[in-house]
């Protein structure tokens, strides 16, 4: 049985002349402190940021989004449609009496 490969024992796999300082754990290459950063709690190397930074497109379902905004902005005119509609039933129900000053003097 070998015993453990102490990473500073190692050189980086970008600069021969450096002592390794971590292992990426994607790629499983031995680094120098300047070829590797922090992501999520890891070390890892450029190009294995690289490969998890790219974000994978999903088709988007833009008609989807508009109809909602659409169907929002239908369903605020609708509202307020009927609250005037039911202010003006109540200015209609109210009694010509009242408005020609017979019942309030």
């Amino acid at each position: 049985m070998q015993p453990p490969v102490i990473p500073t024992a190692q050189r980086c796999l970008n600069h021969g002349d450096r002592e390794g300082a971590a292992r990426c754990p994607e790629c499983e290459n031995v680094f120098c402190r300047e070829c590797v950063t922090e992501h999520d709690g890891r070390m890892i190397c450029r190009g294995c940021l690289e490969t998890l930074s790219q974000v994978v497109e999903k088709p988007r379902k833009e008609w989807l989004r508009n109809a909602g905004g659409w169907l929002a902005a239908c369903i605020g005119l609708l509202l307020v449609w009927f609250v005037f509609f039911v202010l003006g039933d109540i200015l209609v129900s109210i009694p010509s009496s009242f408005h020609e000053g017979l019942v309030v003097k």
